[in-house]
């Protein structure tokens, strides 16, 4: 018998619960031994529910208990789940966790902490719910060269993208929807100005290149300032509007970033819609991979947190080794990253390409019949930095989105 502690009995929390004691037999045959919940940790009480004969409110009774030797942290946050994930790994007890803000925080010494005690800190449900890819990540892509991960990293703000689209409907319209529908948070912000997507890119680009990419690092823009004006431009050149994850090397220099992109069919990503997430790497021997599923939820969260337990219960009293130091990894300047870049421009297209041109070189115009006072064009590749001096020398410029077509 392995017996397991649960940290919170929230969404994910009950989840890990229901898929242990639904899948039962299939754990038993995949890890030879029984896993039972011991102890589910939380402050609420519920009446009713088969929890209340594990549930207890005080953490020392579990981190106390030597016949407890995985600890599932479902908790979020950076308080207190940090504090019980910390005690449990130095106590030799291993952990797992959903919680890419304390992976993303804290990831680096939790994980060393766990190699001094012989234990294990996994974390395959923090980046794209069940999507598999911290464990392909550590182990079955470990013979690569791997030179960029790119994802959308973000169910809340793959379905607001994908019904901006379809609908043709406002960002505050759709939000409201997705609130409505249980998708989207009553604040939102974390995922809708991108920092959910961003932690989830710094934990990916740290496995995929040995080094620690720090969150507060990685260069980020939400989705607040897209527009339905904006997909129908997207719908005249063939494209779609997505929130990327970006991470990739470029010669001896790496960058990291989260931002809206206009991308076409032929990128792997564009058909990834709704809720669901999709992760594409490239490795110098794989060449293309792409990791697709459902990036939320209650049981495919559960199911990946689950599979990380399967791992650590296989695992008793030896540490598996990440590829993951604590040295940091330097990213360039934003400015030397290098896009194509979609704008907007008041006025009209044959009143004003001649000015665009001058200023910009070749581009690529729209425009779109019903939007008589503006147009749009996309420029050639071009670093950052030079597209911010050349759009200050242009009047009249209404918004920006990078272009990967």
């Amino acid at each position: 018998m392995i017996y397991v502690a649960v940290l919170g009995y929230g969404t994910v929390g009950s989840g890990v619960v229901e898929v242990l004691e639904r899948n039962k037999e299939a754990v038993r045959g995949k890890t030879g031994d029984e896993i039972k919940v011991k102890y589910v940790l939380d402050l609420r009480e519920f009446p009713g529910d088969p929890v209340m004969d594990v549930l207890v409110h005080d953490y020392s009774v579990i981190l106390n208990d030597p016949e407890v030797q995985i600890i599932a942290e479902v908790m979020g946050g950076t308080g207190a789940a940090y504090t019980f994930t910390k005690q449990a790994l130095e106590a030799g007890k291993s952990v797992c966790t959903s919680n890419k803000a304390l992976v993303a925080a804290h990831g680096t010494e939790l994980m060393h902490i766990a190699e001094a005690h012989n234990c294990n800190y996994m974390f395959e449900a923090s980046c794209g719910g069940a999507i598999p890819i911290i464990r392909p990540l550590r182990t079955s892509l470990s013979a690569e060269v791997i030179d960029e991960v790119t994802g959308i990293l973000n169910g809340t703000t793959n379905y607001i993208l994908s019904e901006m689209s379809t609908k043709g409907a406002e960002f505050d319209d759709v939000l409201r929807e997705a609130q409505a529908k249980g998708y989207a948070e009553a604040n939102p912000e974390a995922d809708v100005e991108g920092h959910d997507a961003g932690r989830k890119i710094a934990i990916l680009s740290s496995l995929a290149y040995g080094q620690y990419v720090d969150y507060e690092d990685v260069y980020t823009e939400g989705i607040t300032k897209i527009t339905a004006t904006d997909f129908k431009y997207a719908a005249a050149l063939g494209t779609r509007v997505k929130l990327l994850g970006t991470s990739k090397k470029v010669g001896s220099k790496y960058f990291c970033m989260v931002c809206p992109v206009m991308i076409d069919a032929e990128n792997p990503l564009y058909g990834v819609m709704d809720v669901f997430n999709a992760i594409f790497v490239h490795g110098n021997m794989l060449g293309d991979c792409m990791f697709y599923g459902s990036g939320a939820g209650k049981l495919p969260t559960a199911s990946a947190v689950v599979s990380d337990i399967i791992d650590e219960a296989r695992h008793i009293g030896k540490c598996l080794v990440t590829n993951w130091d604590n040295s940091r990894l330097p990213l360039m300047d934003i400015g030397e990253v290098e896009n194509r870049f979609f704008v907007r421009m008041k006025g009209s297209l044959i009143d004003n390409l001649c000015r665009v041109e001058k200023v910009f070189g070749k581009v690529q115009a729209v425009s779109v019949p019903e939007l008589a006072d503006e147009f749009a064009f996309v420029t050639d590749v071009m670093r950052e930095a030079e597209y911010r001096e050349k759009a200050a020398r242009l009047d009249g410029i209404l918004s920006m989105i990078r272009a990967r077509f």
